[in-house]
């Protein structure tokens, strides 16, 4: 189905649940016409911002997490109620984001192995997003609403500009000037972040390269 098939389903489902119709057979329609959109986010996060849950032991793939992400989404559609695609893959966002985060919590909780062999990681190493990760992610809640929101539609799920614009309601150029401007805000508000000796890149380099669609 074509990405701007998916939005304009998603916003049907979504008004649907708006009114007067039992929310419960809805809700299940709106997630799984949204699965392959909802899967693509899952990937995207998991791969970018957690990427040792990928490997051993884990070796976690985005198909395990979804199912987890869907039941969290069931229950968080029980209460509220996303105006529009972007609120809806926002709450989506953050509920991959937990499911993630939980996961690489218990799995730096469990008893550290005994080494047989390969050097086994000690808990709280890199299951989880970076230091730096964690405060890229948290200067992006930070941004302006216009920028964030672009942004996020753009960089994090993945979504072509011209299709971010119909969901906004403003035009491809007008995405493409906010999605840049968030770069340089980000830049600005991180530019401590600095390649270190033996490196390149400025720090809206390393926070581009880390949101590269």
């Amino acid at each position: 189905m074509a990405a701007g098939e998916t939005t304009a389903l998603v916003q049907q489902f979504l008004d649907d649940i708006a009114g007067d119709s039992p929310a419960e057979p809805i809700v299940r329609s709106l997630l799984g016409r949204s699965a392959h959109r909802l899967g693509y986010l899952c990937a995207t996060l998991l791969h970018r911002g957690y990427p040792r849950l990928t490997r051993p032991p884990l070796n976690l793939h985005a198909d395990e997490v979804i199912g987890a992400v869907v039941e969290r989404l069931l229950k968080a559609l029980r209460e509220a109620r996303p105006a529009n695609v972007r609120q809806f893959f926002a709450l989506a966002s953050q509920h991959i984001r937990w499911e993630l985060n939980d996961l690489a919590r218990r799995l730096d909780e469990q008893p550290r192995a005994e080494e047989v062999g390969d050097e086994v990681p000690a808990p709280g190493g890199d299951s989880s997003l970076s230091p730096t990760g964690r405060r890229i992610l948290r200067t992006i809640d930070e941004l302006p609403p216009d920028e964030r929101d672009a942004f996020d539609l753009v960089r994090v799920q993945g979504l072509p500009m011209t299709e971010a614009a119909a969901v906004l309601g403003v035009s491809a150029t007008t995405i493409k000037r906010r999605v840049d401007r968030a770069l340089r805000l980000l830049a600005d508000l991180l530019a401590d972040l600095q390649p270190t000796e033996g490196t390149t890149g400025s720090a809206q380099t390393r926070v581009s390269d880390f949101w590269e669609v």
